[in-house]
């Protein structure tokens, strides 16, 4: 299966793996959001999780920086709006990085260049991102007197309160190496090239994995994470080995092992 659709704001590809790739375009303004891009990736994340097949999500942007955060023109425009209108703005941006962190499919982010403000929030949506070096992090929203309250539950669960309340506070800049110590970033390389290798091995990855079991262990992660482990969360855990045991998926998995070959999802015999 091959896709692609493109507009002023966003690419988008599918590939003979299924492999989705959504790339930002305004390059000239470091990929910054504006209504049309928040608007072109709620549609497209949205599309994604609707689509039967697709394996895994590639998120980047064209030019120097993954997203600079909200384009500064659009936000001295809604500066004037009425309180109503902010709300619905606000919420806006809110469904967006909701589609975004809901993907059922595994979401792979390459961090580049300057990411501030909301980029950080796009950052912080993806389940696996790689950071090139050179890279700069600002939750910048204090020193424009705003603060970063749409981002902040998804910057909050990527990087836990202690560490928020930090960098949501002082709108330091920071690096590669406070992003992978924080879990921000999980890998740092070198380059673009690095980059690109490091994200063909997640996918390479994930393709080896059965489809239906990747969406359901990322499920785990959405519906456990932070909840207290009380009898019904492990009588649900119980029911959820149960039933994907019962899968055409797990029958192969498990007989392909004891015959000693490739399950029918793995795209090659080699």
């Amino acid at each position: 299966m091959n896709d692609t659709t493109a507009s002023d704001t966003l690419h988008f590809t599918l590939d003979e793996h299924n492999v989705a790739r959504v790339t930002l375009n305004r390059p000239e303004r470091h990929n910054a959001f504006n209504a049309e891009l928040i608007g072109a990736l709620k549609d497209t994340f949205d599309a994604i999780g609707k689509m039967d097949g697709v394996r895994a999500v590639v998120l980047s942007g064209e030019g120097k920086s993954f997203s600079a955060g909200a384009d500064l023109e659009y936000m001295r425009a809604a500066g004037g709006w009425s309180e109503v209108e902010n709300v619905a703005d606000g919420q806006r941006l809110s469904d967006m990085l909701a589609s975004i962190a809901a993907c059922p499919v595994p979401v792979i982010a390459i961090a580049k260049g300057n990411i501030f403000g909301g980029g950080v929030g796009l950052v912080a949506c993806a389940d696996m991102v790689v950071g090139i070096d050179g890279v700069k992090f600002r939750l910048s929203e204090v020193r424009l007197g705003l603060t970063p309250a749409t981002i902040s539950p998804f910057v909050i669960a990527a990087i836990g309160a202690r560490q928020a309340k930090r960098w949501f506070t002082t709108a330091e800049l920071f690096g590669l190496p406070e992003a992978r110590e924080m879990g921000l970033v999980h890998v740092g390389v070198a380059d673009l090239h690095a980059a690109d290798a490091q994200v063909d091995a997640w996918v390479d990855a994930i393709l080896e994995a059965a489809p239906g079991a990747v969406i359901d262990a990322k499920a785990l992660v959405t519906d456990f994470a932070g909840r207290e482990i009380t009898p019904e969360l492990r009588t649900d855990s119980a029911r959820r080995i149960a039933a994907r045991r019962a899968t055409e998926e797990a029958a192969e998995g498990l007989t392909a092992f004891l015959e000693k070959r490739r399950p029918y999802w793995m795209k090659t015999d080699a």
